[in-house]
């Protein structure tokens, strides 16, 4: 499990397409902050298996406070990630997926 040490740090999550911005805590999945937000997102189990709420890094870096979220190495090596389980560490943009 990875956590954050110290206090909570306020990052952006723009959304593409779009451009749509939120803010972005670190010590919140970056699902609640796009919901906070009020960005529509898709999702539904909020605990990384379901796969709803799948999309693409395109710049910025996440953790996971999870072992193993359910993305498989190469989604993981693509820049995938589930936002339902994913805790952002700077400013981040995702791409929605089709």
């Amino acid at each position: 499990m990875q956590t954050e040490p110290g206090p909570a740090a306020l990052f952006t999550a723009r959304v593409q397409p779009g451009d749509q911005r939120c803010d972005a805590w670190s010590n919140q999945p970056l699902l609640a902050a796009l919901e906070q937000g009020s960005l529509d997102w898709p999702s539904s189990c909020r605990n990384g298996t379901c796969r709803t709420c799948i999309g693409r890094l395109e710049s910025g870096e996440v953790r996971y406070e999870i072992d193993w979220p359910g993305l498989s190495a190469e989604e993981k090596a693509e820049g995938y990630v589930l936002p339902c389980v994913a805790h952002p560490r700077c400013d981040v943009v995702l791409r929605r997926e089709p």
